[in-house]
């Protein structure tokens, strides 16, 4: 995979510079310190996995934005509204959802770990960043994960026009015998709006069947969908595409399930209620709410057996026979694998318009950064 090529435009910035700054940008916000460092791990987990559109793109606009607008608060209390054996039910008070989310699922590990599987269910959370950061604790403590989190409204439902179900990511995570293991990460619309963002800043126009009008055609404008999205006037396709004919009606249904989930469960809020803003226009909280899940492998044929079968199904399919022109069959999570084997060398690749965004939030706070590309 040609990083170099694909962000040819690009500035390389050292992990650890970014992760520092992120971290003092976010206390400056009014973020506990040991909160911070759990969001900017978070945060700096997708760009060490080549997921730009979740890491430190999203410091502003998602975090320090939402703070500065009252919408998100920067210190998060966890309330614990029921515990049970294997099951538990939190509430985030409208806090960091990364801090309440890797609380969630180090008590289902925990949970699993006593009785073979554990469930956490959270609401009045926030984005939590990457679904598969969740997983990934969980395949790191030789449990099954899964994750799922329900978002403002986004996708329109197959037949419809309206932004009326969040990306909601399912999200698996699978221990294997191999350097990684199996994290199936991924939206249940053609693509997430993060991916939408990445393209607005590089400037691109989206490809055909991502987005669909009010007139039930598709657009490509990146720009101004990206306001649209937020006023109702264009919609994400959910995954297989517009109506039947690709399969629509399955990412459509898999959004449903993840959106019941982490609602039903939880006595969470969903759907409209979750576009951010009241009756009036004013701009509100997002209540997200999630599920984490962690299934003990051992409490069945145990860990080291089903490692090696995951491993060995994962090889096989890779070594099935290619398309004409192909020179490689991936399996989830392998390519976020192979960005990390380039990018602990070479750094977090940098766009421009990212670039002020950094340089604008250090002389907000008179930080003493200096950076290469200035």
């Amino acid at each position: 995979m040609a990083y170099q090529d694909d962000y040819k435009d690009c500035v390389w910035v050292e992990f650890e510079l970014l992760e520092k700054f992120m971290k003092e940008a976010l206390v400056r916000s009014g973020v506990p310190d040991s909160d911070a460092d759990i969001i900017s791990d978070v945060l700096i987990a997708s760009d060490k996995r080549g997921i730009d559109s979740h890491g430190i793109g999203r410091l502003k606009p998602i975090y320090i934005d939402r703070i500065d607008a009252g919408i998100l608060n920067p210190e998060t209390k966890i309330d614990i509204v029921k515990d049970d054996k294997t099951a538990a039910v939190l509430d985030g008070n409208n806090g960091m959802g990364h801090v309440v989310s890797k609380k969630a699922m180090e008590i289902a590990i925990d949970k699993a770990k006593e009785f073979g599987m554990g469930m956490v269910a959270v609401r009045n959370s926030t984005h939590y960043g990457i679904a598969g950061y969740y997983t990934l604790m969980a395949t790191e403590a030789g449990m099954i994960g899964i994750t799922g989190t329900n978002a403002r409204p986004s996708i329109a439902p197959t037949f419809g026009v309206e932004n009326m179900l969040g990306t909601n990511p399912l999200t698996f995570g699978l221990p294997t015998d191999e350097e990684f293991p199996f994290i199936l990460d991924c939206a249940t619309s053609v693509s997430q709006r993060g991916k939408i963002e990445v393209y607005g800043r590089s400037g691109k126009e989206l490809p055909a069947g991502w987005v669909i009008g009010n007139d039930g055609k598709t657009r490509t404008d990146t720009k101004q969908i990206l306001v649209d999205l937020t006023k109702g006037k264009a919609a994400l396709a959910p995954l297989g595409g517009l109506g039947e004919t690709t399969g629509g009606y399955k990412g459509f249904g898999y959004s449903m399930v993840v959106e019941i989930l982490s609602a039903a469960l939880q006595d969470g809020d969903f759907l409209k209620n979750l576009n951010g803003f009241d009756k009036d226009g004013k701009k509100i909280p997002y209540p997200l709410g999630h599920f984490f899940i962690a299934i003990d492998p051992e409490r069945f044929m145990g860990l080291e057996t089903f490692k090696r079968i995951a491993g060995t199904i994962c090889r096989e399919v890779r070594a099935s026979q290619k398309a004409p022109g192909e020179e490689r069959i991936y399996t989830a999570g392998e390519k976020e694998y192979v960005a990390w084997q380039y990018r602990k060398d070479h750094g977090c690749p940098v766009p421009l318009s990212l670039q002020k965004v950094m340089v604008e939030l250090r002389d907000r706070w008179d930080m003493d950064y200096t950076f290469d590309f200035e």
